[in-house]
């Protein structure tokens, strides 16, 4: 944190800040959505229609954040969201998010598009966890985000090594049929610059995937791999890969949420991806009251885009979200500062939430009901 002495009070500091940090390609392929942004917008936009209505009174001298997510302990109710491409804000990229995560106590869902590897990222985490092995501390979550490719093979390959890396959950994109427009990254004729790579893809041998065709080139396989004609059925065979639960991203419908449970989904990720896919789509949070609603807890429901505060956790939480999961800030605290940037990032939100809790009159997240927020 070298290029401006100040420190950042808060994740919307450390979006200003990553500014100086990053190219401006990288700086638009993260923070740019789909089309005219209405989306990307709107998903920030729906925390600030919540509104907060406090207890009084109430014993908080003691707060607890811990959760469980599939039966995983978490010290807070926070997952790090599937990002591509992290090594454009830092050359460990994705190695370092993951060490932050485990050494925070929280999850992280590793994308299919990293540029360090399901291995890399994996092993990464066991160090860290031997270094706390004399400590209290929560295992690791570590989740990895995939898609079900028209090249079934690379499908197969992506889970068998997923789970023999040890990553607890297979959490499955739905929302992607086809990639959305971003047209910043078209501006930009956005590319991945020398010495990077989709790590997953390059390790994969056998399958026909264009190796002599450059970063560039594995980007647009993994563009033609996107199948629009997958079904719900398609769930089936992709769960026979392994034991590994399943989780569906991309949810914003309530019928959507009862078929995801119907076909075998344990935990829903109700998200818009960001605002990345497409554009006028409902604000997450918009949707999550239907969506818990219509699931009526037979899975855990999580909930992603527009998260910049410990309140925004703490509406979500109070409209039913098990936990949530925050993407962009934390590239932002990657580019500044690394590693620790991260650690950063997931310690103002810890710190927000406790202290939000306890305004709110709640000693736990068991506290945390309906009865806490409301969009008037």
């Amino acid at each position: 944190m070298n290029k401006n002495s100040t420190k950042p009070l808060n994740l919307f500091e450390y979006e200003k800040l990553a500014v100086e940090y990053l190219s401006q390609m990288a700086l638009d392929y993260y923070a740019s959505g789909a089309w005219d942004e209405v989306t990307l917008r709107d998903n920030r936009a729906a925390f600030e229609r919540y509104k907060l209505r406090p207890r009084m009174l109430v014993d908080v001298s003691k707060r607890n954040l811990t959760t469980h997510i599939l039966g995983q302990p978490i010290l807070m109710p926070l997952l790090i969201a599937p990002m591509a491409f992290q090594c454009l804000a830092c050359p460990e990229g994705e190695i370092a998010t993951a060490r932050a995560a485990r050494s925070s106590g929280v999850g992280m869902v590793l994308s299919t598009l990293s540029t360090k590897s399901i291995e890399e990222v994996a092993s990464s985490c066991d160090r860290v966890a031997a270094a706390l092995q004399h400590r209290s501390h929560a295992p690791a979550l570590q989740w990895f985000q995939l898609y079900i490719h028209k090249d079934r093979g690379l499908t197969r390959a992506l889970v068998e090594r997923a789970y023999t890396a040890g990553y607890k959950a297979l959490c499955l994109t739905v929302d992607a049929p086809v990639l959305g427009r971003r047209e910043r990254d078209r501006h930009n004729e956005f590319v991945l610059p020398p010495g990077l790579q989709l790590a997953n893809l390059v390790d994969i041998s056998g399958l026909n995937i264009p190796y002599q065709a450059g970063e560039s080139g594995l980007f647009t396989y993994f563009a033609q791999q996107l199948d629009p004609a997958v079904t719900w059925k398609d769930l089936e065979w992709l769960q026979s890969l392994s034991p590994l639960p399943l989780v569906l991203k991309g949810i914003l419908r309530g019928d959507d949420a009862v078929h995801a449970v119907e076909y075998g989904a344990k935990a829903i990720v109700v998200s818009n991806h960001g605002g990345r896919q497409l554009d006028g789509a409902i604000a997450s949070l918009d949707a999550l009251v239907e969506v818990v609603k219509a699931v009526d807890g037979r899975a855990e429901i999580l909930v992603d885009g527009g998260i910049r505060r410990g309140t925004d956790i703490l509406k979500a939480l109070a409209l039913g979200a098990k936990a949530v999961l925050v993407g962009r800030p934390i590239l932002w605290g990657l580019a500044v500062a690394g590693e620790a940037g991260v650690a950063h990032v997931i310690d103002f939100l810890r710190d927000e939430l406790d202290v939000a809790m306890a305004l709110s009159g709640c000693a736990s997240l068991e506290d945390v009901d309906s009865t806490v927020t409301s969009d008037q």
